[in-house]
């Protein structure tokens, strides 16, 4: 009997590819696939828990709080005239969102193996989802963020205002997060693939990196001697615009957000470079 042979196929499945094959197309065509994976991230996250989705808002608020009673009141560290509550939460919420997405899509291939063994979609879609999800959760956080800067204000207990010229650049900057979360995140996947006690080593060197930003402490704080080291952590130009644009204080350095720009395009170009070698031959060395 003959069989006659299709020539056209709707999918194939090569057993490698390039690590510069992006395959963008196919991130597209999976889309609602991501949507699920972004709405499973969500749902898991706060199902079966007390509180459910307050978590959102619990750690920035607890964190907040700690920080202004041990370094507001007790070392007493300058927050350039800014409310301590305002400053160190326009620090957390922003460094909540480039850790999220750093540490969730760091075991991103870890945490899915037994999903990568049994059906093939785009691995990219994983910490995709993630970075999405914690978005939403940015979202909700900043929401929080404004509304006690607006208690703040509508109650004179602080003086700033808002630059409403400059307003547009935080979408940027969110994007910048974004794309630097993404790419450590695909970075230290290939690591945790392997040795999967580095996901703990890397949750406490974000910690310990976070402390080389200007979380806790605004530049105008930091000795001339140490700047050139706090300006290196990609994420204290996006901090400190993020709080020039609300409390205007002090000038908008472009150049050091292109700094931060150039870092994350160079960290997310070598991320998804590792991440097509890594995944390519994980399942079978899982």
């Amino acid at each position: 009997m003959n069989h006659k042979k299709n020539s056209s196929w709707d999918l194939i499945i090569t057993p490698h590819r390039g690590v510069f094959e992006f395959r963008l197309q196919e991130i597209w065509k999976y889309r609602d696939l991501l949507s699920i994976y972004i709405r499973r991230d969500i749902v898991t996250q706060y199902k079966q828990t007390i509180l459910g989705p307050l978590w959102i808002i619990i750690p920035p608020l607890l964190t907040t709080l700690v920080f202004t009673i041990i370094f507001g009141q007790v070392a007493q560290i300058s927050t350039d005239g800014i409310p301590s509550v305002l400053f160190y939460m326009a620090g957390i919420i922003n460094w909540n969102y480039f850790s999220t997405a750093l540490t969730s899509t760091s075991n991103s291939l870890a945490g899915n193996s037994g999903i990568f063994s049994k059906v093939y979609f785009p691995r990219i879609l994983v910490p995709l989802s993630t970075l999405f999800s914690s978005l939403l959760r940015y979202v909700i956080q900043f929401i929080l963020f404004l509304c006690i800067a607006l208690y703040f204000y509508l109650n004179d207990m602080a003086k700033f205002s808002l630059q409403i010229e400059t307003i547009w650049i935080l979408p940027f900057l969110i994007l910048i997060m974004a794309i630097l979360g993404l790419g450590f995140g695909l970075i230290f996947s290939a690591l945790t693939a392997k040795y999967r006690d580095i996901r703990f080593l890397i949750s406490f060197g974000v910690r310990l990196f976070m402390y080389s930003s200007t979380v806790i402490f605004p530049m105008s704080a930091v000795p001339d001697a140490y700047r050139n080291f706090i300006f290196f952590n990609p994420m204290s130009p996006i901090i400190e615009t993020f709080r020039s644009i609300f409390f205007n204080t002090g000038v908008i350095s472009m150049s050091s957000l292109g700094y931060s720009v150039l870092t994350a395009l160079i960290v997310l170009f070598l991320g998804v470079i590792i991440f097509n070698k890594v995944e390519q031959n994980f399942v079978d060395n899982a």
